[in-house]
């Protein structure tokens, strides 16, 4: 049986242990298999510490500890010696802690680029940086000390510290945002990648400066103020009208994931435009830029749709319920192509550009349901569609 690993986690409630905690909790129970291959198993004890556990915890952790995420801080407190005591002060009690228990095992320090700078903030941030250093040259403890720069992703606080978090709350609830210079450069890493290599530091893997103990995320991102706002925008007009973004972008990807998390109630449900006539029904799911749009289709018993043909536009059908005769012809020709298909085996049927085609419900009493997918957004001025039967 495998030795259990201890992981105490500081700041277990703040955004980034959050996040890490649920992701480890996910791998002990055997939800999450990824990070097992680099070392990660299920063998997990998650010993979580924050602002309201018992102090009188913290020795027993640091006794059990086999890894330390030390994630605990402080960004904007009342007054400003609190950065220090926050940010300096607890750090120097959990490492006098695990000293006084001989507990020499890796420790990571949640540290930020701002331990650059000569602020309150900074210099607390610095201060705990020494802090670690000096430790480790003194145990020989595996020291991980990361600066991290902005950090986006579900779960974080808006209208706090971080200006994506603020921008994707008032934006998704139709609030006002500020921008006093679109074209400043925001430094970002998304909460997976830093949860991510949070488990390569656990296995030993961490990405790291040389041999110093400063460690950094492999995966970040550089946006502007004014592009960040612009995309987030566009991300709320186009939930109106049906449309994604282009995922195709790793950063786009992510932080259209982040937004849709700060979505409101009366936001996250919202009505699609139907088109109904004797025949049933059609509806447009989803558009794309890009990739074409994907529709429902509902024909009522007996009826045949289609009956057209495209010189460029491709389409693909799958009947998810009923049973369906598909018939294509190419222009000019006699042929016919026959496609029986049904709901109790799902299959997909291309529309072949340059063959007329139709779609035919054969049953006289039940409902015909097909999801369609098309290469293009239709467009009314040129709709590349010409009426002709099979």
């Amino acid at each position: 049986m495998k030795k259990l690993v201890n992981i105490l986690v500081t700041g277990a409630k703040g955004f980034i242990g959050r996040n890490l905690v649920c992701e480890l909790e996910n791998i002990r129970d055997g939800k999450e298999h990824r990070a097992s291959a680099g070392g990660v198993g299920p063998n997990l004890n998650i010993m979580e510490y924050d602002r309201d556990t018992d102090p009188g915890m913290l020795q027993e952790y640091c006794r059990k500890a086999d890894f330390v995420f030390n994630l605990a801080g402080v960004n904007r407190p009342e007054r400003e010696e609190e950065f220090m005591q926050g940010n300096f002060g607890f750090a120097e009690t959990l490492l006098k802690t695990l000293e006084e228990e001989g507990n020499a095992c890796p420790v990571m320090l949640s540290s930020s680029i701002q331990a650059r700078l000569d602020n309150p903030y900074g210099r607390s941030k610095a201060a705990g940086e020494r802090l670690f250093t000096e430790y480790g040259e003194r145990t020989g403890s595996r020291i991980c000390i990361y600066r991290f720069p902005n950090v986006f992703g579900k779960w974080c606080r808006p209208n706090y510290n971080s200006v994506v978090a603020t921008f994707c709350h008032n934006i998704a609830n139709d609030l006002p945002i500020r921008i006093d210079d679109p074209d400043r450069v925001l430094h970002l890493v998304y909460i997976d990648d830093l949860v991510e290599e949070l488990l390569a530091a656990l296995c030993g893997k961490e990405h790291r400066e040389d041999d110093s103990p400063y460690c950094f995320v492999p995966v970040t991102h550089e946006v502007s103020v004014g592009k960040l706002a612009g995309l987030l925008r566009g991300f709320d007009e186009d939930r109106h009208r049906a449309f994604v973004p282009d995922l195709g972008d790793e950063f786009t990807k992510k932080l259209y994931s982040t937004y849709l998390s700060y979505l409101p109630d009366e936001k996250v449900s919202l009505p699609l435009k139907t088109n109904r006539d004797d025949r049933g029904s059609f509806t447009e799911l989803i558009k794309t830029y890009g990739a074409g749009q994907v529709s429902v289709n509902i024909s009522k018993p007996g009826i045949t749709k289609g009956q057209h043909w495209h010189h460029t536009k491709c389409e693909r059908f799958i009947v998810v319920k009923g049973h369906a005769m598909i018939e294509e012809r190419k222009i000019g020709e006699d042929k016919v192509r026959r496609f029986e298909v049904s709901g109790e085996e799902l299959r997909y049927v291309e529309m072949l550009p340059g063959y007329t085609h139709n779609i035919i419900n054969m049953s006289d009493t039940e409902e015909l349901i097909t999801i369609m997918w098309a290469n293009e957004t239709f467009d009314q001025s040129r709709p590349d569609t010409y009426h002709e039967d099979v």
